[in-house]
C-alpha cells in the first residue's frame, strides 16, 4: 500500500542546511562512531544485495567525520559519535511520519571531487545505497533526504532505495517530494537536483493532494529517464488524464495542467 505523501507549503521550511544530501536521525546517544562504520563496512561486503564500501579516510574520532569509498566513489559521513551531531533541518514533507522525530543527526554527502556530479543517478544509487545500510543500524528514527526536504522512516527508506537498486522503480516517493504554494499551486521539490527542473501543478479545486501525488510519481520517472525538456510535451497520467507540460522559468520549472 502507498504510504501517504504530505504536503509541506512554502513558508514552513526553516533553519534549513542542504549542503548534506543525506541526515540520519537517531535516538540520542545512539549515534554510530566510526567502529560502528567500519562494522557496517565488513557486513556489506558479506552481503551480495548490500553496496560494498570501505572507510578510506577517518581522522581522530574528536572530529567525528569519516570517508566512505563505494563503487570509486567517496563520500562523508559527519557527525559521527563521540562528537557533536550535524544541525537538523526543520519543517518539509512527513511521508509515513506523524511527526518530525527528535534526536540527533549525522550526515552522508558526495565528496568534494563529485561536487558537480552529486546529481547524477549513478552517484545517487550508491549515495541512497549507503545512506539505505545506515538507516539499518540500532537507534535511527528517521531519514531526511535534503534536497527534497522530505523526512521518512528508516525501514521505507531502506526498503524503496533496495528496491530501486534490485532494478525497481526510482523511489520519487522520497528522493522529491511536493510543497503548495500560497496560490494553491503544487511544486516538487528535489527534482530539479536529478533534472535541472521542478515541476508545478497549476492550481486545480477537483484535485486532492493524492491525485497530484500519483500524477507526479508518473512524470517523475518519465523525467529523469529523458533529458530536460525544452518544449511544450504531453504525456499520460496514471489515470488517462493527458498532461499538458510547458517548460517556464528559463527552463527549471515545468508547468503541469492536468485535463481529464
Amino acid at each position: 500500500m502507498m504510504r501517504e505523501l504530505g504536503i509541506g507549503t512554502t513558508d514552513d521550511i526553516t533553519g534549513a542546511d542542504y549542503d548534506a544530501v543525506l541526515s540520519l536521525i537517531f535516538a540520542e546517544g545512539h549515534r554510530p562512531d566510526l567502529a560502528a562504520l567500519q562494522s557496517l563496512a565488513g557486513g556489506a561486503a558479506a552481503n551480495a544485495a548490500a553496496i560494498r564500501f570501505a572507510v578510506s579516510h577517518a581522522p581522530d574520532q574528536s572530529e567525528g567525520w569519516a570517508e566512505l569509498l563505494a563503487s570509486g566513489l567517496t563520500f562523508d559521513c559527519t557527525g559521527l559519535a563521540p562528537a557533536v551531531p550535524v544541525p537538523i533541518a526543520k519543517g518539509g514533507a512527513l511521508l509515513g511520519l506523524e511527526k518530525q522525530p527528535v534526536g540527533e543527526a549525522i550526515s552522508l554527502t558526495p565528496g568534494p571531487h563529485l561536487a558537480d556530479a552529486m546529481g547524477m543517478i549513478p552517484v545517487v544509487r550508491v549515495l541512497a545505497g549507503l545512506g539505505a545500510q545506515l538507516a539499518a543500524l540500532p537507534g535511527a528514527v528517521a531519514v531526511i533526504w535534503n534536497p527534497a526536504r522530505c523526512w521518512m522512516p528508516p525501514a521505507y527508506f531502506g526498503k524503496v532505495v533496495n528496491n530501486w537498486l534490485a532494478d525497481g522503480p526510482f523511489p520519487a516517493l522520497g528522493l522529491t517530494s511536493l510543497e503548495r504554494e500560497a496560490d494553491g499551486a503544487i511544486v516538487s521539490v528535489g527534482l530539479a537536483l536529478l533534472t535541472g527542473q521542478e515541476l508545478r501543478f497549476l492550481p486545480d479545486s477537483k484535485l486532492v493532494a493524492a491525485d497530484i501525488a500519483r500524477i507526479a510519481v508518473r512524470l517523475i520517472h518519465a523525467l529523469i529517464e529523458s533529458e530536460p525538456l525544452t518544449g511544450p510535451h504531453t504525456f499520460v497520467g496514471p489515470d488517462r488524464e493527458t498532461l499538458h507540460v510547458t517548460p517556464n522559468l528559463r527552463g527549471t520549472q515545468l508547468d503541469v495542467k492536468i485535463e481529464r
